[in-house]
């Protein structure tokens, strides 16, 4: 296929413009969004296992939650009913609760005895999943512009250029697609290989990318669509207010659990209740949200689908389990919404899209690294441009994974010295990325690469190794050996270890062997007056 030179440079300075001014936010949007993929897995990982008590037979949770909401107010007022056996069979927020995120939330676990008796502990919720959750649709950006993250809306505008990036990007890459396309050509320099892998990615991993890139468009600026939508609707409303009731429920008159799974297995008779969530139970708006699982289902859910209703009345306000009668449209949402989760076809899909996040970040890094290459003169000291984009290049892709694998790292061993970690997992990621981010341009990117490099690699061997650590050192000696999910998290870090240090050494060996007029060559020493003269 044959493409007009001048129209091919148009494309290549679009791709590459809206590429280096997204590629670092969407470097940590990809990295944090693939581990994100084993949200629940991390955060039960992350969590004691002390704080979570017995499970119980499903005829006793009735007994359970009249005992739990006669003896504390909290619970009278709502609670949650776990059915997993490694949870706690019911918790309540004694401290925060209720929509939006916090990180100082207290939660009370019950269960009871083997004379029937309740037996409850309070622990802080552990919030790492969340918080790297959180990374995934904000990296890490603060602050709110109305009822929405700033980082969220960044990232949508981020997306869109992304996607103005993939479009030209492919046309770039037609006149030799067929030919050129699983070409390594690693004989014809470090370049060359760079860049043929990074068209290999992008090219292989193009619907992925594209699903990604419109769905995050829709999450960003959903309320801006509703907003254009209203003015063809006009008066009318585009969907129908929940009625309000005058009638105080008390929960003394709260059904059984046994009824309300009978209602739930009606509504969603393919799929497994994972969870019952009751709020506000002595009001005129009580309201019961139960989560229910079906892998093999488009669930618009991260990782579940939801129901919500009235637990005196069984009215149903809302559901996201697609029914026959919610038409196209119910269609098409869902498909947003497990698109982008990969909520579909269970652990497999999973991991497809846990290796495509990394895949996706990696071109993005590569993106960033080929930009700066282009850019490179035949000079040992490299423009100023080019030098403080290698230098932000390395540490934001590297401090913010860095940022996480501390987090990680220092699990366990927070629960020493303080119950509320989840504050301290945030100035952990804040403090480990700005120290990275300032290390990079105090020492130069080739040299910031190697120690930060091998400093990932160390932390993310230390993570295993503190899990054995915890069996010996007193107070962590209740931790108990890791599960499947904990020792497949540690094998997945022992395994980032090994690839971070085999970087670190190829980065060190460039150094020393690699094209000296290069950012990744040791910068020479030169005088302030070179300095002051550089272009």
């Amino acid at each position: 296929m044959k493409i007009r030179s001048d129209v091919l440079r148009t494309y290549q300075s679009i791709h590459t413009w809206t590429g280096i001014t997204t590629g670092l936010l969407l470097f940590i949007a990809f990295f944090a969004g693939a581990l994100t993929m084993f949200k629940p897995q991390i955060e039960q990982w992350a969590t004691p296992p002390h704080t979570q008590l017995s499970p119980i037979a499903i005829q006793d949770y009735d007994q359970l939650i009249a005992k739990a909401v006669n003896q504390y107010d909290k619970a009278a007022d709502g609670f949650k009913v776990n059915f997993a056996a490694d949870l706690s069979p019911l918790t309540w927020y004694e401290k925060g609760g209720g929509r939006g995120f916090r990180l100082d939330d207290s939660l009370r676990h019950a269960t009871l005895d083997d004379d029937g008796n309740i037996t409850t502990q309070l622990s802080t919720s552990n919030e790492l999943g969340e918080l790297i959750d959180q990374l995934h649709r904000t990296a890490a950006i603060p602050g709110k512009l109305g009822h929405e993250d700033i980082g969220v809306l960044i990232l949508g505008l981020a997306a869109l250029l992304y996607f103005i990036a993939l479009v030209s990007g492919v046309i770039v890459l037609l006149p030799t697609l067929v030919k050129s396309l699983f070409a390594l050509r690693q004989h014809k320099g470090a370049n060359r290989f760079w860049l043929d892998s990074h068209n290999l990615v992008g090219v292989v991993s193009l619907p992925f990318h594209l699903i990604i890139a419109w769905t995050v468009v829709v999450f960003a600026f959903h309320d801006p669509f509703y907003g254009g939508l209203q003015q063809v609707y006009g008066e009318q409303t585009m969907f129908e207010p929940r009625a309000k009731s005058d009638i105080e429920y008390s929960v003394a008159q709260l059904p059984s659990i046994n009824e309300h799974i009978e209602r739930i297995n009606q509504l969603a008779s393919d799929y497994q209740i994972k969870s019952m969530e009751y709020t506000k139970l002595s009001s005129t708006a009580p309201s019961l949200a139960v989560e229910v699982v079906a892998n093999d289902r488009m669930m618009r859910g991260g990782y579940s689908d939801y129901i919500y209703l009235n637990p005196y009345t069984y009215k149903v306000e809302f559901s996201t389990v697609h029914q026959a009668t919610d038409g196209l449209y119910g269609d098409i949402v869902n498909s947003f919404f497990a698109l982008h989760f990969g909520n579909y076809g269970g652990g497999f899909t999973r991991w497809i899209y846990f290796s495509l996040g990394l895949l996706g970040a990696f071109l993005f890094y590569s993106g960033n690294l080929l930009w700066l290459e282009k850019r490179r003169q035949k000079q040992p000291l490299q423009k100023r441009s080019v030098r403080f984009m290698s230098s932000l290049t390395i540490g934001i892709c590297l401090g913010s994974m860095l940022g996480v694998s501390s987090a990680m790292l220092a699990t366990k061993w927070l629960y020493l010295f303080n119950e509320q970690i989840n504050q301290h997992y945030l100035s952990c990621y804040y403090l480990i990325f700005f120290a990275a981010l300032i290390y990079s341009f105090a020492r130069g990117a080739a040299v910031a690469a190697i120690h930060l490099l091998k400093l990932l690699a160390l932390s993310c061997l230390l993570i295993p190794i503190s899990s054995l650590l915890t069996l010996w050192v007193p107070g962590l000696t209740s931790w108990a050996p890791a599960d499947f999910n904990g020792g497949l998290i540690e094998l997945m870090a022992l395994l980032f270890a090994g690839l971070f240090y085999l970087a670190a050494i190829k980065a060190q060996r460039r150094t020393a062997l690699g094209e000296p007029n290069s950012i990744w060559a040791i910068e020479p020493k030169v005088s302030s007056k070179l300095m002051v003269n550089e272009i």
